[in-house]
């Protein structure tokens, strides 16, 4: 067993990031834009790509306003001439793949069409897999140009294995999500403890890592950032704004969204190898104001880290409270 293992558990909660000298003079002064593939976004921050979270329409008011998006998998038959729409705009198109035999298919089809993803994410629950492994060979054999994210995986030998294999990104994170039943319907996943596993498999990627899952509030992403994610993926907290899916409910006088888990009885139609679940988020307005806000906290985040960018928070202390502070114990 990997000696990585033996290190402490803990998640989001558990940790305080301690603040060094400042250096600026209004966190207005501070960069939170990131580098991903051949681009440069203006947070460290992609939508879930869930059915629940994003939708063509919000796909393409992401790309016009500077961030990064995933589309979901959910209507395969749909993605071709979405990837043709998204181009045509100008914009560029990033799609998700599982692993079926039907999904070679369709890369065959991108690739005799040439049409051609800027960003492909290989979009499976359990990623550290050889069909993971021959997915990734064959779209880098067949569209060497998209920049590839692979997972989602646990550890640091998951990491270290998919990028030899030809991942550019690897998504780290099995079950945290508030939507996700994974560790109560298997025994496994990074429930608990995503912010330690994400620490673990940053001590040997040589590659971006997207942090997936377990983000329950803005400073999270700072902690994410700490601990070793170029991206941080959200769902719940990117869900339930007017530009969302879902529909709308109104309960006592206070309006919800859908919000459902991509392995769940609503996303598969049936009950079975069901590791997701179906809730109401609280109706947030629009997304613009959210992001803006994330991105107003990130920049308080590198201003207390004591440097004009992401790269600062990277660099400072950290302590394990085991959630004195969250439990009001402080």
């Amino acid at each position: 067993m990997s000696n990585y293992f033996s290190m402490e558990a803990f998640d989001y909660d558990d940790i305080q990031l301690v603040p060094n000298k400042g250096i600026i003079k209004s966190r207005h002064d501070a960069d939170t834009s990131i580098k991903f593939g051949s681009r440069t976004f203006k947070i460290p921050v992609v939508p879930a790509n869930m059915e629940s979270v994003i939708d063509e329409k919000l796909a393409t008011w992401l790309a016009q306003n500077g961030y990064y998006y995933v589309m979901h998998r959910f209507q395969p038959e749909t993605r071709l001439d979405f990837i043709k729409r998204m181009h045509k705009k100008g914009l560029f198109a990033s799609i998700s793949v599982g692993i079926k035999d039907s999904e070679y298919d369709f890369i065959d089809s991108l690739a005799k069409e040439n049409v051609i993803p800027e960003y492909i994410t290989i979009d499976v629950a359990h990623g550290h897999s050889t069909y993971v492994i021959d997915m990734i060979h064959y779209i880098k054999e067949k569209l060497s140009e998209s920049f590839l994210t692979a997972g989602n995986v646990a550890t640091p030998e998951a990491v270290r294995e998919l990028e030899q294999e030809g991942a550019d990104a690897t998504k780290v994170g099995v079950g945290p999500g508030k939507a996700c039943i994974t560790k109560l319907k298997t025994g496994f996943g990074t429930g608990g403890w995503q912010l330690a596993a994400l620490r673990m498999c940053s001590k040997v990627a040589t590659k971006p890592l997207i942090a997936d899952g377990g983000i329950r509030h803005n400073g999270d992403i700072a902690k994410s950032v700490r601990f070793g994610a170029t991206m941080v993926m959200i769902g719940s907290m990117l869900a339930g704004h007017e530009e969302s899916p879902g529909n709308i409910i109104k309960i006592d006088g206070k309006t919800y969204k859908q919000y459902w888990g991509s392995a769940s009885e609503v996303q598969k139609g049936a009950y079975g190898n069901v590791e997701g679940k179906q809730m109401l988020v609280p109706y947030r307005g629009s997304i613009s104001d959210t992001l803006i806000e994330m991105q107003q906290d990130l920049q308080s985040s590198i201003s207390y880290a004591g440097g004009r960018d992401l790269n600062a928070i990277k660099l400072v202390d950290y302590v394990i409270v085991k959630n004195t502070i969250m439990n009001g114990d402080y």
